[in-house]
């Protein structure tokens, strides 16, 4: 069972309809790369396709490569609107990753960046190919990882990962051979620095 205090998901949050056709238009319009990252200590190209827009001056950084925003899409902007409306939370950037097929994948991490803050409010959204999150308790000094519990994240879903979250879990999205079809995710964040003023 999900932690309540740092998750909540929604099955049907967008109508069926919709997501299909936000799916069709984002793969068309997202200017979507493979990143090289650090991993292990040595430069490996990510296992999926990414792209980061946001507010300007709305910077990221993790892996070993820093991501600068690229302008709001029309259906993006809509998107994050809807979001904050839904969650009384503000976002000022997002992170789309597809997956092209069930080859590729995320392996855990947690979303700990400086940049999103102390308890960050993160908002993702699935569209396309069913993916099975999983999701442990963090390891720690002289303590192994938890258990890994499944989430399976649908086509219109969102899951918003919330308070502390990111400090005391991580999670992946493994790869599988039952996914042969795209799947994109996105995740809205609120990016702040003490040298930066974001605004709208």
């Amino acid at each position: 069972m999900l932690d309540p205090e740092c998750f909540e998901y929604r099955r049907e949050f967008l109508p069926r309809t919709e997501a299909d056709g936000l799916l069709e238009s984002l793969w068309r319009a997202i200017s979507w790369s493979q990143q090289e990252i650090m991993l292990f200590n040595r430069r490996v190209l990510q296992p999926r396709l990414t792209a980061w827009y946001g507010d300007p001056g709305a910077s990221y950084s993790y892996s070993g490569i820093v991501l600068d925003p690229l302008p709001w899409l029309p259906r993006l902007s809509e998107l994050r609107s809807r979001l904050e409306r839904d969650s009384g939370r503000r976002f000022n950037a997002v992170l789309a990753n597809a997956y092209r097929d069930g080859r590729d994948s995320m392996g855990w991490h947690s979303d700990d960046e400086p940049e999103l803050g102390p308890a960050p409010f993160i908002a993702s959204v699935s569209l396309g190919a069913e993916r099975r999150l999983l999701i442990r308790r963090r390891p720690g000094r002289g303590r192994r990882p938890g258990p890994s519990m499944p989430l399976i994240l649908e086509h219109g879903s969102v899951l918003f990962m919330k308070g502390p979250s990111q400090r005391l879990y991580q999670h992946s999205l493994p790869k599988t051979a039952r996914a042969s079809a795209l799947r994109i995710n996105l995740t809205f964040r609120l990016i702040s620095r003490d040298d930066q003023r974001l605004s709208r």
